[in-house]
């Protein structure tokens, strides 16, 4: 699934076509796709993960799922969800993804102070929004998009291990200057994840995504296939990472990964 970084990479790269219209549609999605025909392409943004394509009263909201991507002035052996031909023979195509349209303004339909990668960008709400979350666990909170709207698994897995804070920490044990920390590095890793990932370098930068041992002191990492309410990947190191309080939820998952 592509992260808020990816999204704003995409969004940099179509803004050659924004004031350009849309000449030709094609797709498989079930929604009205052939209202593009002939609209001109307003601007394009992003929020998260979602990527928003704006044209005079209604957007198209873009949403990757698991399995999307895209191909601009490409094609992909497969029928596109969505694609939109330009002028010259440019094209912009989405494959497996959720398509659907947005009728308004989207100034009134997203949030933009959740949106870890955005200006209007807002940590101290996302410090009182956690505060009132004391017993979510501190991975199940970075997953939450109404909270750090574009934060995915990998940035999870690495901005926790950058704070040396357990995944199954609870929000409400963790001391002030962690949580202060756990809202930094949200940000600060999306945006150093968007420019490893610009200069195609991101995997090397994993920490401990997919990886066996920990940089910080070579003990090997754990790992989960399934943690917290996500239900998402984990890996962590259980030396340098500390568990901030606990849950019957995390204690009984743990204890039945040890028994089997």
């Amino acid at each position: 699934m592509p992260e808020g970084p990816s999204i704003v990479i995409l969004r940099e790269l179509a803004q050659q076509f924004v004031g350009r219209k849309v000449l030709h549609v094609e797709g498989n999605s079930k929604q009205d796709i052939a209202r593009l025909r002939n609209r001109t392409l307003r601007a394009v943004r992003s929020w998260g993960k979602h990527f928003l394509l704006e044209f005079d009263g209604f957007s198209v909201r873009i949403h990757f799922l698991l399995f999307g991507s895209w191909r601009i002035n490409e094609t992909k052996a497969a029928t596109p969800r969505l694609g939109l031909g330009f002028s010259k023979g440019d094209a912009l195509n989405f494959y497996s993804c959720s398509v659907r349209f947005i009728e308004g303004d989207l100034d009134a339909a997203y949030d933009w102070g959740v949106d870890v990668m955005s200006e209007a960008w807002d940590p101290a709400r996302a410090r009182r929004t956690l505060r009132a979350k004391p017993d979510a666990l501190a991975a199940d909170v970075l997953l939450d998009q109404d909270v750090f709207a574009g934060v995915g698994n990998i940035i999870k897995n690495e901005v926790l291990h950058r704070i040396r804070v357990h995944p199954e920490s609870t929000v409400g044990a963790l001391p002030a200057r962690k949580l202060g920390e756990l809202v930094a590095e949200a940000r600060a890793y999306s945006f150093d994840f968007y420019r490893w990932k610009q200069a195609f370098q991101l995997k090397k930068h994993y920490q401990v995504h997919t990886k066996t041992t920990c940089p910080r002191d070579g003990t090997p990492l754990s790992y989960r296939k399934h943690l917290g309410r996500a239900q998402r990947r984990a890996f962590w190191c259980d030396t340098c990472q500390r568990r901030y309080g606990t849950t019957e939820a995390s204690m009984s998952v743990a204890d039945e990964a040890a028994a089997g």
